[in-house]
């Protein structure tokens, strides 16, 4: 491969909300070769930590629905119900092609730091959101809804030590949404030369 190219597509990979979204479909293949390749993400002593939920066609309702309900169940006396955030839960997921579920499971004999395992599933969503870049698809990692509701993670078989992290959200964009911008490289960056 042409190192300009890694370069390039890693520099146009953009977060891609579902209001630019056009209804279009992204191919199961596609989506198989971005789990395929979340798959070789980084991962120490090989514990492999990313899990994932796919939800497609009538998953996603499945999904609104569930994250809808989460929402009207766990309100408390001193949270109010919100009509725009429940229409928000059960109307966002149905704009996208796919939505994955991203899960941490926590290796059972603890042999690295929890923080290396999220740090590997952040490499998996990185891969998979290149993946996707290279095919023409958008994706963001969403972290609302459910993302950080303890009685949710069963729902995603996940288990008490684990980890929802969230949700990358894929459809195919709009093309002409895709701007990026960073600020440059030397404001983050310190060299110890001597």
């Amino acid at each position: 491969m042409n190192p300009n190219e890694l370069s390039k597509i890693i520099k146009n990979r953009r977060a891609v909300y579902h209001k630019f979204y056009t209804g279009e479909k992204v191919p199961h293949e596609v989506i198989m070769e971005m789990l395929e390749n979340a798959n070789w993400a980084p991962t120490h002593r090989h514990t492999e930590p990313w899990r994932f939920v796919v939800f497609e066609g009538v998953g996603l309702e499945k999904l609104a629905d569930f994250q809808a309900m989460r929402y009207k169940e766990t309100l408390t006396k001193e949270v109010s119900f919100d009509e725009t955030l429940f229409e928000k839960l059960k109307s966002k997921p149905l704009l996208c092609s796919h939505v994955i579920a991203i899960g941490m499971r926590r290796d059972p004999k603890r042999s690295v730091p929890e923080v290396e395992e999220l740090a590997s599933v952040a490499c998996a969503v990185q891969n998979m959101w290149l993946t996707a870049s290279v095919y023409g698809a958008g994706c963001y990692w969403s972290t609302g809804g459910v993302t950080y509701d303890e009685g949710a993670k069963a729902y995603f078989r996940l288990g008490e030590a684990d980890k929802l992290m969230g949700f990358l959200n894929i459809g195919m964009p709009d093309e002409s949404n895709l701007t990026g911008r960073r600020r440059p490289v030397e404001e983050k960056v310190m060299w110890v030369t001597g």
